[in-house]
């Protein structure tokens, strides 16, 4: 799904601030945003305070626009790890979501930055524009230079006792060098 250009002053914004992906990743103003690809993410296994979850690989800027934006239901064992090519400040949004998702922010050290449970937002009226919209979309901070982010299910870090300061064990150096 090609997705507008931000517009509002408040989300061109927080885009010059750093990355706004999300459950969808929106394009900066002077990137028109790349079609999303039919091609299967790379999927696997991550343990996070001793549960374990399947999570979808988000490495590319396609993957990472499209995020979980469509998808009706995440199962409690899954998720999507988003990797990016740097540490900077991330934005995410809940932009064509249908679910409640919880995020982690995370380091290049793998300490968790921020976490959050982001809300479905009520879908883009039929009257309503895409910049309109857009700008009406609640921005979840990292509060810190994030280089990845990981969507669970509603509830999870709540439940697994995952906050600011955690350490989550990825495989950082093989992310980072797949993050493109």
């Amino acid at each position: 799904m090609a997705h507008p250009i931000l517009t509002s002053l408040a989300a061109g914004l927080a885009l010059s601030l750093g990355t706004a992906p999300s459950c969808q990743q929106s394009s900066p103003p002077s990137a028109p945003a790349a079609p999303a690809a039919k091609a299967e993410l790379p999927v696997e296994k991550l343990t996070v305070a001793g549960s374990t979850f399947t999570v979808k690989l988000a490495l590319d800027d396609p993957s990472r626009q499209r995020g979980l934006g469509g998808v009706a239901e995440l199962k409690p064992e899954e998720g999507m790890l988003f990797a990016f090519p740097d540490a900077q400040q991330r934005y995410f949004w809940m932009k064509d979501c249908l679910i409640d998702i919880d995020i982690a922010f995370i380091d290049p050290f793998g300490f968790v930055t921020a976490t959050h449970t982001m809300r479905k937002e009520e879908p883009r009226r039929p009257d309503e524009s895409n910049a309109a919209y857009d700008s009406r979309l609640a921005r979840y901070r990292s509060l810190s230079p994030a280089q990845f982010a990981l969507e669970l299910a509603p509830g999870t870090f709540e439940r697994l006792a995952i906050k600011r300061g955690s350490k989550i064990e990825l495989d950082l150096p093989r992310l980072k060098a797949a993050a493109k």
